[in-house]
């Protein structure tokens, strides 16, 4: 499949050339199995010798705490394992397999956006039962805005109502994915014994007596599955001919295809991006797992097998980075933690080049070079020290001081930069007080380093009460935020109750004119700028741009006005929150000869901003999610009661087998304590999920309460 034409990008002292190296992450809804399928992997890979369960708090990737006592992922794992295929191509050849382990939970989906970001392909986790569940969306968006190759691994096929081919035709529902089985299940629940590989035709049959998984016999497939076989194969292969033409060459002419034919053809789809296998198995009942390590190696990229990885010099044009251990070094720090024996780690994906111990990389963001004192290997929370990194590698380093997530790291005066991943904004706040003043500093240095490894948490002050707020994705990521600092850290802290970050923004055009003059009876203070501002499309962000001619306004002097218009804009004037989508154009002004300086202008521009503001028809925004419940046919009208009574539109109810699955769009702030109401609604018996989805305008009921009980008073000029 993959030739060895390619082998100068290797140097000769690494153990596993690239063509027989993946980075993969294992990616889904939260409770999919992401865990599980790891740590079987794991088992039978050789890393581990008995297999942890989620359950019991011990599985090896979910190494935390928080995540042992909740059983859920809460931050991503590196770990690194070989695998030797038995079957096609690559059989015989020991490869290197770098997993990620992510979470599925939408308050930790920055985790999931990060490691895709440096990931060759990945393997998407989806339930029999449920099939596409809400954050399965989530993390598919996700690798499709990073174009990573991907595989699916359709889980739980031991549960009742496991439905292997619904599951596939919801992911092409609610995906629009090209998603074929490559393998097909023998039996399902309780009768699930094994798989049917497409491409060769055999049936692996797993051995009841060997809970393990371990043994399982390749035979011939049971006569009660060999038309079905047969059908699935033939539709396999023509949606395969649209990627390969010597496949659909010997097709057409009626010419027998081999094996390797229809898995080198499997390989060109995944990695074209527009074709995703699909296995089905058990990672709990420990079946399956071995036939997606074979389809991790078969068929998902090494990394020749994409495309140069882009970036940019200082002045913006582009620069292509190619994988090759003799080039320029250029890495990618993704992911920051506070480790307790070797202090700050950085994980690093090598994208050319190869790093040793000792080396001083530069940083083109601060100008700054680092010393890289250390190399690790990381295996969950445990590390292994080595002496180099080579490209392809996923390692992490210690020593760098100023580095965060989204750095790249480079060879000195090769000028590159490389495109970070990008993160969504925090949606809910919370105070946090220090008890005592002993726990001031501690808590402060808490809070620093975890707002560094967690780019979507984010540390300010309310200028008007002076307190600490500490913002995050939902409830759930403030709590293991809270937590962690009182674990940690040792704080001593009060937390007060969440608080929704809410919005502002503009609806119609306006002009403004903000002026600073101040005698003091020496030399005074002058300044003056106009700015006309308009409303941009949700989610546009912000833009502010100079457009004076005639020096109105001195050069040295443009500066400070604008950086005047954005603080302004971190306080709107309905509510006091940050301002959003909208266009600022400076077009006018004047200035005085003696008396204006930088201070004069930005006070100016904050004038200006917020005289255009008052006139600029201003509204309050509130984050709105997307809901869906699952429940039983039986309490479904209590449920759609409660979430129209919380303001939320229902969207769509489907059936799924026992359950009705509700779709609802409901604010945010109606979503507090929603996990204790559905629960004593339904006896328990349902489920929800729910995930960011826009900003919306608070209708002016709810407005008014906002006003009186957050304490907040509208900034007017």
């Amino acid at each position: 499949m993959s030739a060895i034409k390619t082998a100068s990008a290797n140097s000769s002292k690494r153990k596993f050339p690239l063509e027989h190296t993946r980075n993969i992450g294992i990616a889904a809804h939260i409770d999919a199995g992401k865990t599980t399928t790891t740590e079987r992997i794991l088992f039978y890979a050789g890393v581990v010798h008995k297999m942890g369960e989620v359950h019991e708090g011990s599985a090896t990737t979910d190494w935390m705490d928080q995540e042992r006592e909740r059983g859920i992922t809460i931050t991503s794992a590196a770990i690194s394992c070989n695998w030797t295929n038995q079957h096609g191509p690559y059989a015989g050849i020991c490869n290197q397999i770098n997993i990620i382990d992510t979470p599925g939970h939408v308050d930790f989906t920055a985790e999931v956006e990060r490691s895709l970001r440096v990931l060759d392909g990945a393997v998407g986790v989806f339930c029999a039962v449920a099939g596409v569940q809400p954050q399965s969306e989530t993390v598919w968006r996700q690798m499709t805005k990073y174009n990573v190759p991907r595989i699916a691994f359709v889980n739980k096929m031991d549960r009742v109502g496991a439905d292997y081919f619904a599951a596939i035709e919801s992911m092409r529902e609610r995906l629009k994915a090209n998603a074929h089985p490559i393998y097909i299940p023998i039996g399902a629940e309780d009768e699930f014994r094994g798989v049917i590989d497409l491409a060769s035709m055999d049936a692996l049959v797993y051995d009841p007596a060997d809970e393990s998984g371990m043994t399982f016999e390749k035979t011939e497939i049971p006569a009660d599955y060999v038309d079905s076989a047969n059908d699935y194969r033939e539709q396999l292969i023509e949606a395969l001919a649209d990627f390969d033409d010597d496949l659909a060459n010997k097709y057409l002419e009626g010419e027998a295809l081999s094996a390797d034919d229809i898995r080198q053809a499997i390989r060109t789809a995944t990695i074209s991006l527009d074709f995703c296998g699909v296995i089905p198995g058990s990672a709990f009942k420990n079946k399956g797992v071995q036939s997606v390590l074979e389809s991790v190696v078969n068929y998902l990229p090494c990394p020749l097998d994409l495309p140069p990885m882009k970036g940019e010099n200082e002045k913006g044009g582009e620069v292509e980075v190619k994988p090759d251990d003799n080039a320029k070094f250029a890495g990618l720090a993704f992911k920051l933690m506070n480790d307790g024996y070797v202090g700050k780690l950085v994980f690093m994906r090598v994208y050319s080049g190869s790093l040793q111990k000792g080396t001083a990389l530069y940083n083109p963001r601060t100008g700054k070079t680092e010393r890289i004192s250390r190399l690790l290997v990381m295996k969950a929370n445990s590390r292994e020290d080595i002496d180099v990194a080579y490209s392809g590698d996923i390692c992490a380093i210690v020593g760098g001081r100023d580095i965060v997530t989204g750095d790249t790291l480079c060879t000195k005066g090769y000028d590159v930069r490389l495109e970070p991943p990008t993160f969504p904004e925090p949606v809910i706040s919370m105070s946090i007080e220090p008890k005592t003043s002993a726990d001031q500093e501690k808590m402060a240095t808490g809070l620093q380093r975890l707002s560094e490894e967690d780019p979507t948490f984010v540390v300010s002050s309310d200028e008007e009460t002076g307190q600490t707020l500490i913002s995050g994705m939902g409830e759930l990521h403030l709590e293991i935020i809270k937590d962690r600092l009182f674990r940690e850290f040792k704080v001593g802290a009060e937390a007060g109750r969440p608080q929704i970050a809410y919005r502002e923004t503009i609806t119609a055009n306006a002009e403004g004119e903000g002026k600073f003059v101040r005698q003091t009876g020496g030399s005074g203070q002058y300044g003056h700028a106009r700015i006309k501002i308009e409303p941009l499309e949700r989610g546009a962000g912000i833009e502010i741009v100079d457009k004076t001619v005639g020096g109105v306004i001195p050069k040295e002097f443009i500066k400070p006005t604008l950086d005047g218009i954005r603080e302004a804009a971190n306080n709107g004037t309905v509510a006091g929150f940050p301002v959003v989508d909208f266009k600022v154009v400076l077009f006018d002004g004047s200035f005085h000869d003696v008396d204006s300086n930088e201070t004069s202008f930005k006070m100016a521009g904050i004038f200006a901003f917020r005289d255009a503001m008052a006139k600029a028809s201003a509204i309050l925004l509130e984050p709105v999610m997307d809901v869906e419940v699952e429940t039983p046919e039986d309490y479904q009208g209590d449920i759609m009661g409660d979430l129209n009574r919380r303001r939320g539109q229902i969207q769509n109810v489907s059936a799924k087998t026992a359950f009705v699955s509700v779709c609802a769009s409901v604010p945010l702030v109606e979503m507090f304590g929603y996990s204790t109401i559905v629960r004593s609604l339904s006896k328990g018996r349902a489920s929800f999920s729910m995930e960011p989805a826009s900003f919306e305008e608070v209708p002016p009921n709810i407005l008014n309460t906002i006003l009186e009980t957050s304490g907040r008073v509208p900034v007017r000029n």
